[in-house]
């Protein structure tokens, strides 16, 4: 995304804001559109199921809807809407007891080989901490671009190359010392 755009992108969600600070609904209900995806993304890092994922981001919007004119400083939208979602799926992993570990990610019905890697790849994961699973979910589950990342999360793109990074050699090594070699 070239930096023009970016900025383009960043007007747009002022401009959304701020109407949505107005009691303009629409314009709620776009910024919900857009950073919906993110949102579950981060909330699935930490819970590891995919529906109460979404419910925890629904959560996030409804409180930050109610809390939106508190926002001090409009455009850090994004980090402080990923501050709620963390927050929510927080809370919601501790009352539904579901805050995954390796052994509830690594049963499975049936051990295949492709099985056994997947388990062990969600090991890994579950292994990295709170902020290096929350960009791997953000890049390679939602597809988010660094530039996308760094809005949502309010971080710098040489942090996020920095935590991506880190994170896969971690992750490398812990499928090394479990014996997937080949896996890199």
């Amino acid at each position: 995304m070239l930096k023009k755009e970016k900025l383009v992108l960043q007007k747009l969600d002022l401009t959304l804001i701020e109407r949505a600070c107005d009691g303009d609904a629409d314009s709620f209900t776009e910024l919900c559109r857009r950073y919906y995806p993110a949102m579950v993304a981060i909330a699935h890092s930490i819970i590891g199921d995919r529906h109460l994922a979404e419910d925890a981001a629904q959560q996030a919007f409804a409180k930050a809807v109610r809390k939106l004119p508190q926002l001090k400083n409009k455009s850090k939208f994004a980090a402080w809407l990923a501050a709620i979602c963390r927050n929510a799926a927080r809370d919601m992993a501790r009352s539904t007891e579901t805050l995954h570990t390796a052994d509830d990610l690594s049963m499975t019905a049936a051990k295949s080989h492709e099985n056994d890697i997947t388990d062990a790849v969600k090991e890994a994961i579950n292994k990295l901490s709170a902020t290096a699973r929350e960009v791997i979910f953000l890049r390679y589950y939602d597809g988010m671009t660094y530039e996308q990342i760094s809005i949502v999360l309010g971080i710098s793109e040489q942090a996020i190359n920095g935590r991506l990074r880190r994170a896969k050699k971690k992750m490398a090594n812990h499928l090394r010392c479990n014996g997937f070699d080949k896996v890199q």
